[in-house]
């Protein structure tokens, strides 16, 4: 009994995982569009202080580092597992790849809404 409540629990969390590595990939797709749509046309702030031009270049360098690495746990987990312990090491880190992507795109937000403040601020 106790092994099919675990072999249960594995079907879950492969299920999950499914689940998590399509949001994954449609985060690893969107972030460096957004990120190519929104920056294609670099402009800068006239007068706009060193300060927020460094916390610019900080987020978007923290959002290509969060999409690298979400990326690398990503391609990390596109081998067939056969063993249990394997494949839960690779559904853990399907739930990372997860989290940094989201991080990656919280970088983007961070950037717009400081974008947006500063073009508030500075009217």
């Amino acid at each position: 009994m106790l092994k099919n409540h675990l072999r249960r629990d594995l079907q879950w969390l492969k299920r999950q995982a499914r689940k998590d590595r399509r949001i994954t990939a449609v985060l690893l797709a969107g972030v460096p569009a957004v990120w190519a749509r929104q920056l294609s046309p670099w402009e800068t702030a006239d007068g706009a202080p060193l300060i927020l031009l460094g916390l610019s270049f900080g987020l978007i360098a923290g959002s290509a580092m969060a999409w690298l690495i979400s990326a690398y746990f990503v391609t990390r987990t596109l081998r067939t597992r056969k063993q249990p312990a394997e494949e839960l090491r690779c559904i853990s880190r399907i739930s990372s790849a997860k989290e940094w992507a989201f991080c990656s795109l919280a970088a983007y937000v961070a950037w717009h809404l400081l974008q947006f403040v500063t073009a508030l601020v500075l009217l």
